[in-house]
């Protein structure tokens, strides 16, 4: 289902290079904790911000990120994580979908992921790369935009 709603939304879009993909599995609960673990940390009260670094991996709910660098910065009136920007190769897992890229940013606060950088989408057998990939983890959907390539997986 998921595929031929992909290449049903990719089709058009092909020529443009640009795509609005569909996808199931990228929704994440965005009131679970969010769980930052990595080798060191870097805190700077007076800009509200922290920098993890080496293996660092993000996770809420049942996603999980994973980067060389991770730089959080915190709501001034509520102390509660509002950006994450990622960098140093960023893997981005859920239970049906996998994403690389060169860096991400994260917005807790809109609920927008946003992948450059040689970006790969894995699905299954199938694949979508491309220069940027906005996600949507409100509604699940994504936007990749900047020569998109593709390779549909038959017969799973």
């Amino acid at each position: 289902m998921i595929r031929l709603a992909l290449l049903l939304l990719m089709l058009p879009s092909l020529a443009l290079a640009q795509a609005q993909v569909a996808l199931g599995g990228l929704s994440v609960d965005q009131s679970a904790q969010v769980e930052v673990t990595a080798d060191t940390l870097s805190v700077d009260q007076a800009s509200r911000r922290a920098v993890f670094s080496g293996n660092v991996v993000v996770g809420q709910g049942t996603m999980r990120v994973s980067a060389g660098t991770v730089e959080v910065t915190y709501a001034d009136e509520t102390g509660e994580i509002t950006q994450l920007l990622l960098s140093g190769g960023v893997t981005f897992v859920t239970d049906t979908e996998q994403a690389e890229a060169g860096s991400a940013e994260y917005d807790l606060t809109s609920g927008l992921l946003v992948l450059t950088g040689d970006v790969l989408l894995t699905q299954g057998a199938s694949a979508i790369a491309a220069d940027r990939m906005t996600i949507n983890l409100r509604d699940g959907t994504a936007q990749m935009d900047g020569r998109v390539r593709t390779v549909f997986g038959q017969g799973e």
